[in-house]
């Protein structure tokens, strides 16, 4: 039987709510990373409106998503057994831990909160996620990509916030997860980098979160050691350098692919490097670290303007919340 427009209509967002990516949750990553980025530059009125937005945008999102889990939970299950999609389900509980991050100065009380929600949640989906990488089912190597330091990067980045919120033993029990699980990715990754098939054109752009466990740990040292620039705050740090450097080489190729929601995986790690530019050039009193801070913020801005811009272009169109 024909249907009619209007029950055509009906469906449209039904089944658009059905293929609500969690990897969608990196753009609030990158929203806030920006924002902290913007404060740590001494931009603060500009940190707090993006701060704003990125709040917005989180709401919005888990409103979203519960719907989906509600509506739709062989949606949800198919995206927690997906070798890939797994890794951006803590995006979620990162969220929450760079909310505190940016609440921490103004608002102590909140973000005390939000950081043991986001802690407890961050907590819980490393146990899972280790666990399911182990378990009996077996993933390929042309199934890993740089998606799946995410995880790794939720364990640094609690320590940057909860440290000063006085939740020290477990900011190290995060931040000895993290560098652990770090340093083993790191190695996985390059193998299946180096020796295997490219990556394919819509996981591209997660090659550029190979820069955010460096930076992250870099910031989440300072934390720890009481912000003394020693010997492993300088080796964090330039190796999200290094990477750094190896993902700009890649930019000729990424611009010239389709936009995808995965793009938004450009965003938080050069957030995350442009503060530690910052802090490095603020202990070290080098100029020419400040100098890479700014022009790392300047390219962050330039992100960000140009994935919110294709964004929103890409839901107008209906371009997103489509089945691969």
């Amino acid at each position: 039987m024909t249907q009619t427009t209007a029950e055509q209509s009906a469906e449209i967002p039904h089944t658009r709510l059905e293929h609500f990516p969690v990897a969608f949750f990196s753009a609030v990553m990158g929203l806030l990373g920006t924002a902290l980025a913007l404060e740590v530059a001494g931009l603060v009125q500009a940190g707090q409106i993006v701060a704003g937005l990125a709040a917005c945008v989180f709401v919005l999102q888990l409103a979203f998503y519960g719907a989906k889990a509600v509506r739709h939970p062989g949606a949800v299950a198919a995206e927690w057994n997906h070798p890939i999609k797994l890794a951006f389900f803590p995006a979620v509980s990162i969220s929450l831990l760079l909310g505190a991050v940016v609440l921490g100065a103004s608002a102590p009380g909140l973000a005390t909160l939000i950081w043991a929600v986001g802690a407890v949640l961050q907590a819980i989906l490393t146990l899972a996620i280790v666990t399911s990488w182990i378990s009996h089912r077996g993933f390929g190597v042309g199934q890993m990509s740089p998606a799946w330091f995410i995880p790794a990067v939720g364990n640094v980045v609690a320590p940057v916030a909860g440290v000063s919120l006085g939740f020290v033993d477990a900011s190290w029990y995060f931040f000895s997860l993290g560098v652990l699980f770090w340093i083993i990715l790191l190695t996985l990754v390059f193998n299946r980098l180096v020796f295997h098939e490219p990556l394919p054109g819509k996981l591209r752009p997660t090659l550029t979160i190979l820069i955010a466990p460096p930076a992250v740990a870099f910031l989440a040292w300072l934390q720890l050691n009481g912000g003394v620039l020693d010997a492993p705050a300088r080796v964090f740090y330039n190796l999200g350098l290094f990477f750094t450097a190896l993902v700009l080489l890649q930019v000729r190729g990424l611009i010239r692919l389709p936009f995808a929601l995965s793009f938004w995986a450009l965003s938080f790690p050069i957030a995350a490097m442009t503060i530690a530019s910052f802090r490095y050039a603020a202990l070290s009193g080098s100029e020419v670290f400040l100098a890479i801070g700014w022009g790392l913020l300047v390219l962050l801005c330039g992100i960000i303007a140009g994935l919110v811009w294709r964004t929103s272009l890409a839901i107008l169109r209906g371009e997103i919340c489509q089945p691969e």
